[in-house]
């Protein structure tokens, strides 16, 4: 016979670690966002070299090294 008792903290740390990235596979999804292997890519190694990670939006890069919130949130706010 099966235990009602509580599940384990564990088992639900589990799943909203699933969660989180079921949410962010379906945002990138949404927002057509690529991971790209720069270093595949000879055009895309001689174009950014040292300056990975980088996030662009085709040809406007928008910050390298690091994540700035406010370089991406300048750019995006150009298309409300």
């Amino acid at each position: 016979m099966r235990s009602l008792a509580p599940a384990e903290p564990q088992s639900d740390t589990r799943r909203w670690v699933a969660l989180a990235l079921l949410c962010t596979a379906f945002f990138m999804v949404i927002l057509d966002v690529a991971v790209v292997n720069v270093d595949a890519d000879p055009a895309l190694e001689r174009r950014y070299g040292e300056k990975v990670p980088v996030l662009a939006h085709g040809e406007n890069e928008l910050c390298h090294y690091r994540l700035d919130p406010a370089a991406v949130t300048a750019y995006l706010s150009k298309f409300r």
